[in-house]
């Protein structure tokens, strides 16, 4: 389907002690079935409140958003969200962690022996088999996050929102995840919007890169076809040059036509949902 996700004339105002914030003004996009799409953009420029407005954790103040066609009023088992913070609960094991989003979705539709299996094949599908049993604590934070992505796999949504999921792990486990991440989207066929500050990860993962302008009152300045074969292989990307022309293209946009200057801290009215770290962080994936 090629408008599977349509965004059509979205704008987003907060309501703030200094007056009323725009956030996004005008945004217009459409989303293929089994399409990877990047959001990237400076601090500040309404990434993370697109994403919630498509999971619908919040409502626009102008325009509609659809999914398959239907109009997003809140949230739903057919998107599901992996957040930078894993957010898994302490006093539950992995399999216990997943298996309570299986169960709220098809626990009344299924016995539990098959809401198990459901469980069991999500943690498989991101390699964690081994470690079904054991609490948060016992696992490393690449760990943790592959659980958090199994636990949004399990409820087979229509659509995986990603929300910078691997900017607090280390280089190697982000590396790691971000391999392992287009392994479980050409496995799945899953339609994906991530949220990214990182350019490589932006092209690496891609099949289109839509680059937002800085806010307040962003809105989306380009949008990059991402024309590399799949399936991906990072070391082969290395001498690639249509990879070197879109990590160029994608850098020209946020440093020479959008580049931000430094901000005194005093005049920085952005409201807590789209709160993102103060720098944006360009690591090499390779």
């Amino acid at each position: 389907m090629e408008k599977f996700v349509r965004i059509e004339y979205v704008g987003q105002t907060f309501n703030t002690r200094s007056g009323p914030f725009v956030a996004l003004r005008d945004i217009n996009l459409n989303i293929r079935q089994g399409e990877f799409v990047t959001l990237i953009g400076h601090s500040g420029c309404g990434k993370s409140t697109l994403l919630n407005l498509i999971a619908g954790l919040a409502r626009p103040t102008e325009g509609v958003l659809l999914c398959a066609e239907k109009e997003i009023t809140g949230p739903g088992p057919d998107r599901a969200v992996v957040f930078q913070n894993h957010s898994l609960l302490p006093w539950l094991t992995c399999h216990q962690n997943v298996y309570l989003a299986v169960e709220r979705v098809f626990g009344g539709q299924e016995p539990k022996a098959a809401l198990n299996v459901r469980t069991a094949n999500a943690l498989h599908l991101v390699g964690l088999s081994h470690a079904m049993h054991k609490f948060p604590r016992e696992i490393s934070g690449g760990m943790k996050q592959r659980v958090g992505i199994a636990r949004a796999l399990a409820i087979q949504p229509k659509v995986l929102l990603l929300d910078e999921p691997f900017g607090a792990l280390d280089s190697l486990t982000r590396v790691h995840l971000q391999d392992e991440l287009l392994r479980i989207v050409a496995a799945t066929s899953t339609t994906a919007i991530m949220v990214t500050h990182d350019v490589d990860e932006a092209v690496l993962l891609s099949d289109r890169i839509v680059m937002l302008t800085n806010g307040p009152a962003a809105t989306i300045g380009e949008i990059l076809p991402v024309e590399l074969p799949r399936p991906r292989d990072r070391m082969a990307l290395l001498d690639n040059s249509e990879y070197a022309a879109c990590r160029s293209a994608v850098l020209n946009f946020l440093h020479q036509r959008h580049g931000r200057a430094a901000k005194p801290d005093n005049t920085d009215h952005r409201p807590g949902p789209d709160a993102e770290p103060a720098s944006l962080q360009l690591v090499n994936a390779s």
